[in-house]
C-alpha cells in the first residue's frame, strides 16, 4: 500500500490515528472493545470518526471512544465498484462542514442516504448492507438451475448476470412498483405464471421478510451485548 498508493502504513493503532482529521473504523463488532480501548485518549478533539461496524450504537462509539464526532454508516459490497449504497447517521457535536465531507466521502462509493434517526441503522444493515448476500444467493442458485437444466456454467452465468442486471436497470428507468413489471412479464397460464406459482408455494417471500427480520434483529443483539460489556448506560 505504501508503495502504491503513497500512504503511511503502520500497526500501531494510537499511531495511526494520531494526527488524523478523520478516522475510519472498520473492524469487526466483536473486535470493537479491544481497538476502542487502544484507541481512546489518541484521538484529536476535532477529528471526524466514521464507523461502519455493524451494530455498534453511536453511545457505544462515544463512550469507548471517549469521543463526540461521530459518524455511523453501513456501506455495502458494491461499493467497491463505485455502484453501492451507504446509508449514515451523526452525533449531535458533528458539525454541517464534517456532515458534507463525509456526504461527499460517501457519494464516491455510490448512492448516500442521511437519516436523522439512528434506529434506521440497524434496519438498513439489515436490507441494504447485507442485501447483497441475498442477491448473490439467488444468483447462485439460478445458475445452479440452468446448469442443472444443461448450460455450460460460463453461458449460465453469462444468462443470470445480464438477467438481472437488465432487470434492475429495467425497474429504474420505468419506476413502476415491481408487482406491476412482475405481473407485465406473467401470462396466464405461462411459464412464468407456473414459476412463481411454485416460488410462492415454496415461502418465498416468508423467507425474505424472515431472512431480513434475523439479520435486523443480530444487528441489534450485537450492539446490544457490546453495550452490555461494556457497562455503558445513558446518563
Amino acid at each position: 500500500m505504501v508503495a502504491q498508493y503513497g500512504v503511511t502504513s503502520t500497526e500501531n493503532n494510537a499511531e495511526a490515528v494520531k494526527n488524523a482529521d478523520l478516522v475510519v473504523l472498520s473492524v469487526k463488532p466483536q473486535r470493537f472493545k479491544m481497538v476502542a480501548n487502544s484507541l481512546r485518549g489518541t484521538i484529536r478533539k476535532d477529528a471526524l470518526v466514521i464507523s461502519i461496524v455493524a451494530g455498534i450504537t453511536m453511545d457505544t462509539l462515544e463512550f469507548g471512544l471517549g469521543h463526540e464526532l461521530v459518524i455511523r454508516a453501513m456501506p455495502n459490497t458494491p461499493s467497491r465498484i463505485a455502484m453501492g449504497i451507504t446509508v449514515w447517521a451523526a452525533s449531535e457535536k458533528v458539525s454541517d462542514a464534517q456532515k458534507e465531507n463525509a456526504r461527499e466521502l460517501f457519494r464516491a462509493l455510490g448512492e448516500e442516504v442521511f437519516v436523522d434517526d439512528e434506529n434506521y441503522m440497524d434496519m438498513a444493515t439489515a436490507v441494504s448492507g447485507t442485501g447483497p448476500a441475498y442477491v448473490f444467493l439467488f444468483m447462485e442458485a439460478m445458475i445452479d438451475a440452468a446448469v442443472h437444466l444443461g448450460f455450460p456454467r460460463r453461458i449460465a452465468e453469462q444468462l443470470v448476470s445480464q438477467t438481472l442486471r437488465g432487470s434492475v436497470e429495467f425497474y429504474m428507468t420505468n419506476h413502476e412498483h415491481p408487482a406491476k413489471l412482475r405481473n407485465d412479464v406473467t401470462s396466464p397460464g405461462g411459464t412464468s405464471a407456473e414459476a412463481i406459482y411454485y416460488l410462492e408455494k415454496a415461502g418465498f417471500r416468508t423467507a425474505i421478510s424472515r431472512a431480513v427480520l434475523a439479520a435486523y434483529e443480530r444487528s441489534k443483539e450485537l450492539g446490544q451485548g457490546l453495550q452490555s460489556k461494556m457497562n455503558l448506560t445513558k446518563e
